[in-house]
């Protein structure tokens, strides 16, 4: 059967990221024969984040004007999380990190045929384990955790390896349009934004196989 192409735009400490995911892939649980093949695409929430990263609460209180703001912004995140029946741990989350290298990470595995993997551990890391993903012995572990050889791995995050190439395809990405994420892209004719739920996905999938049956050989 032909298979069409879902590019998915993301950031690994985006939560409605997580979310979507989630709902995608519940979608795609339910349509063993769905036609989608899958690659992730780098995009930074943060693009002038320090190398080193900052506090998570002064980064959040920062961003939506105090504390009071931080907990309005993410209400419904965790309220969607619960509902997906995804475990997250906010409180775990001691800094947010730049995420280059986490990026870089996910390239990596794409090239290994492990991509999916790459982003899944990542979102542990971050959202269960409150682990600092913008650090590279975290980074190395969550390489090993899918198989990846770790010595391999943190030789090439001790350099700048494909870094350009990962700003130059967030810059790509917002100049095609996208300016938050998850941003889903079907056949790259259609742009699908937002944690869409599996409802959704579902009809999408249907739709899709429906063309494809009808089509010309």
């Amino acid at each position: 059967m032909a298979t069409v192409k879902l590019d998915i735009v993301s950031d690994p400490i985006c939560p409605w990221c997580y979310i979507g995911k989630a709902h995608l892939e519940k979608a795609l649980e339910a349509h063993p024969n769905h036609p989608f093949t899958i690659e992730w695409h780098p995009f930074q929430l943060n693009p002038d984040m320090p190398d080193e990263g900052m506090d998570r609460r002064a980064y959040l209180e920062g961003k939506f004007g105090g504390k009071e703001g931080a907990i309005r912004a993410y209400a419904p995140i965790a309220e969607h999380a619960e509902k997906a029946g995804l475990p997250l741990n906010l409180e775990g989350i001691k800094r947010t990190p730049n995420t280059v290298n986490a990026h870089r990470l996910i390239h990596w595995a794409g090239i290994e045929g492990k991509q999916n993997e790459a982003v899944d551990a990542l979102f542990q890391a971050n959202f269960v384990d409150g682990k600092n993903i913008g650090d590279i012995n975290v980074l190395v572990e969550v390489a090993e955790t899918i198989g990846m050889q770790g010595d391999v791995t943190r030789k090439l995050l001790s350099g700048d390896s494909d870094a350009d190439n990962i700003r130059e395809r967030d810059a790509h990405s917002r100049k095609m349009g996208v300016n938050s994420v998850p941003t889903f892209i079907i056949a790259n004719q259609h742009a699908v934004p937002g944690a869409q739920p599996p409802e959704l996905w579902e009809q999408v999938i249907s739709d899709i196989l429906k063309q494809l049956e009808q089509a010309p050989e």
